[in-house]
């Protein structure tokens, strides 16, 4: 996880997931519209995912 992609994932999160397919920018686009901290921790989770 580089120091780019956790930015990314604090100030945008479904931008930051994008590299994880579109699954994941949608998950974390829903979590992003319900509020942004959930969408952040969403975004941390996904990219700190190895697989």
């Amino acid at each position: 996880m580089s120091l780019l992609r956790v930015l990314l994932a604090i100030f945008f999160p479904p931008l930051s997931v994008l590299g994880k397919g579109c699954g994941s920018v949608v998950i974390v686009f829903l979590l992003t519209l319900c509020g942004w901290v959930p969408g952040v921790i969403g975004a941390l989770v996904i990219l700190n995912n190895p697989k």
